[in-house]
């Protein structure tokens, strides 16, 4: 059974954020969960709060932790919010502020 936890509307661009998620999909856990805490990249501080919910799901279904592993490490695009930046002589460059909705399924291997 797969055990999921997702965040949506997280403030980082989809391909920031899917960088990180490359690094830890198929994984252990705990494998995971370090090689999130080591990145530098902003990515995988929000990724790691996903990951931690993740497997405190998997933790209320009864499952055991030494076999969890990552299934799913997926990040959609979210809304993009647009704004405005003024310019010299009356000009305007648009900024979109992406978002993104992060996804990660845990499961069980058989012992």
């Amino acid at each position: 059974m797969a055990y999921k936890a997702i965040h949506r509307f997280a403030r980082i661009a989809p391909r920031k954020a899917r960088l990180v998620a490359a690094l830890i999909r198929g994984k252990q856990v705990d494998d995971a969960l370090t090689q999130l805490e080591m990145s530098k990249k902003r990515g995988a501080w929000y990724l790691k709060a996903v990951l931690k919910s993740a497997i405190a799901n998997a933790e209320e279904g009864d499952a055991d932790r030494r076999y969890l592993y990552v299934t799913e490490s997926r990040v959609d695009e979210g809304p993009t919010m647009k704004r405005f930046q003024p310019k010299d002589r009356g000009r305007a460059h648009s900024i979109l502020k992406r978002s993104s909705h992060l996804i990660i399924a845990l499961d069980e291997k058989e012992a």
